[in-house]
């Protein structure tokens, strides 16, 4: 019975993360099938899984404020969630749409590991951003699901036979690279303060 005691420690609210990071892992699943099959409709569908699971995202946090249910469990899936459906599958469905040169996977690993760090830094720093009501106000860089938008832009470059073949220092890479090296850096910095809907 001890190996189902985290399983009881779970929220209904916990549920609606775990569905996030669920569609973050199929969405990783369906631009390597795409990749593997070449085949758009795969690479479509494993992007619009980002959107979802952005809804779900939105669900948790609004489910476990109702219920009065917040936790420190519920904090750290919601983090390692985000990370796998904001962070590693819109880096993999780039990769799949053709961001592949050694510099636009160094870029990808950037973008990722700067989503890492931010939330890593958000959980470390979120009692000291609270107001007087225990309310987080704003936060420090974008939040990590603002990655829809350079994957956005990205696809609609892709669609477009857009991406951008170039070269420095004689290496290839896609200037479309560059969306995901701005949206990693955004989500990294300090001074940018972002209020919290």
């Amino acid at each position: 019975m001890k190996h189902f005691s985290m399983i009881r420690s779970f929220h209904v609210a916990d549920l609606f993360t775990m569905a996030n990071g669920g569609c973050g892992v199929l969405a990783v699943f369906l631009a390597m099938r795409a990749l593997a099959a070449d085949e758009a409709a795969w690479l479509w569908t494993a992007a619009a899984l980002v959107p979802l699971a952005i809804v779900f995202d939105v669900l948790d946090g609004r489910i476990a404020r109702w219920r009065h249910r917040q936790s420190p469990l519920g904090r750290e899936l919601d983090s390692l969630a985000d990370v796998i459906s904001f962070g590693v599958a819109p880096a993999a469905i780039a990769y799949a749409a053709g961001l592949r040169s050694a510099l636009d996977q160094a870029v990808l690993i950037y973008f990722v590991l700067c989503g890492l760090s931010r939330l890593a830094r958000y959980n470390v720093t979120a009692e000291s951003l609270q107001g007087a009501d225990g309310e987080v106000r704003y936060y420090e860089g974008t939040p990590i699901p603002t990655s829809v938008l350079p994957l956005a832009l990205l696809l609609a470059a892709w669609a477009t036979d857009r991406l951008g073949a170039s070269s420095v220092f004689g290496l290839p890479f896609h200037l479309a690279t560059l969306l995901f090296a701005v949206s990693g850096t955004l989500m990294i910095s300090k001074t940018l303060k972002v209020p919290k809907p």
